[in-house]
Formats: structure tokens, sequence, C-alpha cells
């Protein structure tokens, strides 16, 4: 039996949705999602498997001006993702302006001769009216090859998007087997698992100064042990994350553990120290310790 298959980038700028669409296409959490920008950091693939085809997703950072090491990282592993597309889905906001960093996005992806399928997404929060506005203004900016509009979280058009990117690859190989969700390793989804708490439970100034140090990962018979440190810029910033008498970073360390518990499905031990690495963001020998390689595009 044939099947469609191929690669989808997913890119845009920071918080337009990308990762909120790849997890509700998939049904399980692959990425993390909080509110604040730039929480995905990594290329991320997720794989769709149905009778008909299987699409490998690639979750992409929000490309952005960039303003450290970390930054830049994260922009070219987005941009370096979409060379290998077979497919690229652009997302933009329906409720947000049309800016520089977008023309500038549409630009470099035209370079790769693929279609280039504008979502916009977040229709849930406008009306109709409203919506053809907007799609009339993008499909000023650059002519699509597609344009659907989706809600991620009310699952509104997805199914009509899968279609529509099936109409658009050809057939292929099966590249991964039916019940792989995605290809990160294990260490990779406690990190970000981790990281997601902190983002969710913290302050505006942690986000883009906090990563994860996996020290160690022990497997026993029913129990997984993990040690990791929270690395933030300044000593500040460390006093956040610990909260008064110790207390947030117990409660990150709750929600992580029974997150991970859930989706590892194992009891696990998880201990978390915090650290001070001053503008680590800068220093490419601790962007590359931290996880974030040229291995991740």
């Amino acid at each position: 039996m044939t099947i469609k298959s191929g690669f989808v980038a997913i890119v845009g700028r920071p918080n337009v949705g990308k990762s909120t669409l790849l997890n509700t296409i998939l049904n399980n959490k692959v990425a993390i999602v909080t509110a604040k920008a730039q929480t995905t950091r990594n290329r991320i693939q997720g794989i769709y498997n149905d009778k008909e085809a299987q699409i490998v997703f690639m979750d992409t950072p929000g490309i952005h001006k960039a303003h450290h090491e970390m930054g830049k990282f994260m922009n070219k592993v987005a941009l370096s993702t979409t060379k290998a597309a077979d497919v690229i889905l652009f997302l933009a906001p329906v409720n947000e302006h049309i800016g520089d960093n977008d023309r500038y996005i549409i630009k470099a992806l035209q370079e790769r001769g693929v279609p280039i399928i504008l979502v916009v997404t977040k229709i849930d929060l406008v009306s109709k009216g409203d919506l053809m506005v907007k799609i009339a203004e993008w499909e000023k900016v650059h002519d699509f090859t597609a344009v659907i509009p989706i809600s991620a979280l009310k699952h509104e058009n997805v199914l009509n998007l899968l279609a529509l990117l099936k109409d658009h690859l050809t057939e292929g190989p099966q590249y991964y087997p039916d019940d792989m969700l995605t290809d990160q390793p294990e260490k990779f989804l406690i990190r970000e698992i981790i990281r997601e708490k902190i983002l969710l439970l913290t302050e505006d100034e942690i986000p883009h100064s906090v990563a994860i140090l996996i020290d160690k990962v022990e497997e026993q018979p029913t129990l997984l042990k993990i040690m990791a440190s929270i690395c933030v810029e300044r000593d500040s910033q460390k006093g956040i994350v610990i909260g008064k008498n110790g207390r947030l970073i117990k409660e990150i360390g709750t929600q992580a553990r029974l997150e991970l518990e859930q989706i590892l499905g194992t009891k696990i031990f998880l201990e978390l120290f915090v650290k001070v690495v001053e503008k680590w963001r800068d220093k490419p020998s601790m962007i590359a310790r931290l996880g974030y390689n040229k291995e991740s595009y």
C-alpha cells in the first residue's frame, strides 16, 4: 500500500501558535506551550500518521530580532529547517499587525521554492468580517500557494489543513514507525518540561535567561532518578526561581515530575538545583552544553 509522505516546516514570529498547532494535530504534547514569546528554542519534529500519509511536522523557534548568541542560534534553527521542507506553513495570528519581521520571514521563505501555505491562526478571537480583511491584507504581501484560517485551540479547520497538506505531498517512504510521535530524545523532553513549568510559574524577567542542564539520569526497574540544574544569568533570578523558603522551586519540581511521570509512564525522583551562569546566552560553548547546538537543525 502506498502512502504520501513528506516534511512540513511550521514557521513564523514568536508566539503565533506554532507549538499549539503541532500538539493539536498530534493530539499529544510534543512541544511545550506558554503565553511567553520564544518558548520554543530547538526544532521539534512531530510525526503524524494515518492510513493515507505520514507527515513529519517540524516546529521551529519564532524568528525575531536577535540580541544574543542564543537568539541568533534560534533564528538559524528556524530558517535552516525550512531548507529540508517539502511544504512550509507560515503562521500569522488574525488579531495582530503585519510587521517588518513578517515581511523579512516571507522574503527568506521565497527562496525555498516549495509551496508556502498561509495559516491564519486564532480565528476564534475575531469576527468573520475581520478575518476576511486580514486575509486580504496578507494576500497583498505574498502570493501564497493556499490560505487556511484555523483555531488550534478549538480544533477548527485542522482536519482541512491536513487534507490540504496531503494534496501537496507526493507518494513516498514511511520515515518513522507508526507509533512514533517525535524523534526527540528523553533528555530533551525532560529539559523542556522543567523549563515550561519555570516559564509558567515565574515573572517576566526569567523566560529568556533560563535553561536546563541535565546532570544525571539513572534508570532503575521502577524509578527514573533525574538530577537537573536550572541555569540563570543573575543572582536575583536565582532568588526568584527558588522562591520564599524554597516554595517556588518545590512547585516547579512537583509539576514537572507529575507531568513527566504521565508522559514517560514511570515513577520519577526529580532533584533540582539552581546555578548562576553569567551571560550564558552569549557563550557558544555553554549554549551547546545546554542542548542547543548544530545538531538541532
